[in-house]
């Protein structure tokens, strides 16, 4: 099964709680962790992890914490998901171009490679600022569902 490792979904995560802050604005890991129900210690680990990759900024201090050293708007799904798991691909064959020996021949090859492309086209499609206002949108009608029950 294709699957995101737990790292790189509570990276996501953090980053998503992050990108619906005020620009700038430092927060806590207590405070995403919570937020995003994150195990702190874990959250704390991934953090250091996308503060070396350029992702975040940490903050030391009584006033310490993180935030996004980039604009949510410029901040893609995939570059996220690659910085946690590195470089997707779906099959072995999608390596690179000769990878397989069966590449030229092989149908199901191409099936792979369309699949992928659509991943990725979906995945750079997709940014942390997008994700952020589908965010409040959905908990906005959440909370107008709730208040019409």
């Amino acid at each position: 099964m294709f699957k995101l490792s737990r790292g790189a979904e509570y990276a996501i995560r953090g980053l998503l709680y992050l990108s619906g802050q005020p620009t700038g604005k430092v927060s806590y890991i207590e405070e995403i962790s919570n937020a995003q129900q994150i195990p702190r210690a874990y959250l704390a680990k991934i953090f250091q992890t996308l503060s070396k990759k350029g992702f975040v900024k940490s903050y030391r201090g009584p006033e310490g914490g993180f935030a996004l050293t980039r604009d949510p708007a410029e901040l893609t799904l995939l570059e996220a998901v690659e910085a946690m798991e590195g470089p997707i691909h779906l099959n072995e064959c999608l390596i690179h171009s000769g990878y397989c020996e069966r590449e030229d021949m092989c149908p199901i090859h191409d099936v792979w490679n369309q699949a992928h492309e659509k991943l990725m086209e979906v995945l750079t499609g997709t940014t942390f600022a997008g994700l952020a206002e589908a965010g409040r949108e959905k908990a906005a009608k959440a909370r107008d569902k709730r208040a019409a029950s």
